[in-house]
């Protein structure tokens, strides 16, 4: 399947509603959408997938144009090449499983049967009928016929909801491992911030019908001016990073964000050598001017000042945004321990990080 990049300049009024957004998403990995309820999320993912026509502006997939109401062009939904995962998994309920999934199968994408079931691990539900399974497993059948459709583009609405914690996070695990194996970029919908921490690559912030912010996930979060809007986010900092070995005596895992920075972590099962994505909260992020010699932070990497800009929801605090040569931690301290460090943009410190502070997904 090849990778095409979404472009989004549209408006649609809907009551006293109005959404106008102007977007570009990138050809691959997964592209975030969150805000309040009522920010326009779903109405959003309706006008990509065509079950809304917009009331003004376009939709283009790669070459394609899906609508433009200047020509007057508007592709059904059965013409977009676009698989659709919504929050209720909506099978056929007279058909087994395996109906289900070759429901609208194009024939080239035959070939990929066996493939799309054994990553979504559901051989063993070929034969069964929808009102036997799980809510876990019938939404693994719902991603496994929206893949079956050869997609270009797969949208997901709020796919975990209704789940349980322990079936939330098998269904997580199987989209995690289905947005690395399959080269198809994702739309996803959530309201929960944990979630998109762990699946995103884009983040698309919206209010009130409106764009507030589309980029990188580790960029958005970053930006102090969001305070209020990503006010379910941790305070956090997205590193990536590669396993370089275990310690099982001591119960760590060793990681390296760069040639020159290491992290020790409690013991994670990912082999030497995968790549994971590092969550630091920044309340867990300390500085120094120096190195210290005894201290029980184990993690100890140099750093250099990037940006101080104060808090605009905390009179006494500050946020600090550190290059890590490549890569940027947040942390956030008190405007006297910043007055008494003497910080400014471009000054060289080490960053305190606690191990039990780390959270991998």
């Amino acid at each position: 399947m090849t990778t095409t990049g979404l472009q989004i300049s549209v408006e649609k009024r809907q009551g006293r509603f109005t959404l106008d957004a102007d977007l570009a998403l990138p050809d691959r990995g997964v592209s975030a959408l969150f805000g309040a309820s009522g920010s326009g999320k779903t109405t959003l993912l309706r006008l990509i997938a065509g079950l809304d026509r917009p009331d003004a502006g376009h939709v283009t997939l790669g070459a394609r144009t899906l609508a433009d109401t200047p020509s007057g062009t508007f592709l059904p939904p059965s013409q977009r090449r676009i698989g659709v995962v919504f929050q209720e998994p909506r099978l056929f309920p007279h058909y087994r499983v395996r109906k289900n999934l070759t429901y609208g199968m194009p024939a080239q994408a035959r070939p990929r049967f066996d493939a799309i079931v054994r990553l979504l691990g559901i051989e063993h539900l070929l034969a069964r009928m929808p009102g036997t399974l799980s809510g876990g497993e019938a939404q693994r059948v719902s991603i496994g016929r929206a893949l079956l459709t050869d997609p270009q583009l797969l949208l997901m609405d709020e796919p975990l909801s209704g789940l349980d914690g322990a079936r939330k996070q098998e269904l997580l695990h199987f989209i995690l491992t289905l947005v690395r194996d399959v080269n198809i970029p994702v739309v996803y919908i959530s309201h929960d911030p944990a979630e998109i921490t762990a699946i995103a690559d884009h983040l698309v912030v919206l209010e009130n019908g409106g764009v507030l912010a589309s980029g990188a996930l580790e960029d958005v979060l970053l930006r102090v001016d969001l305070t209020r809007q990503l006010g379910g986010f941790d305070a956090a900092s997205l590193l990536d990073v590669s396993v370089v070995g275990h310690d099982i005596d001591y119960g760590l895992t060793e990681l390296a964000v760069d040639s020159e920075r290491r992290l020790q972590v409690p013991l994670h099962d990912a082999p030497v050598g995968s790549r994971l994505r590092l969550r630091i909260p920044a309340r867990d992020v300390a500085l120094a001017l120096t190195a210290p010699t005894s201290t029980s932070y184990r993690n100890r990497l140099s750093a250099r000042v990037q940006a101080v800009t104060p808090l605009p929801d905390d009179a006494t605090a500050v946020e600090v945004v550190l290059a890590l040569g490549e890569q940027r931690l947040r942390a956030r301290l008190t405007r006297k321990s910043r007055d008494e460090l003497g910080l400014a943009e471009g000054q060289a410190v080490t960053a305190l990080i606690r191990s039990v502070a780390f959270d991998t997904r």
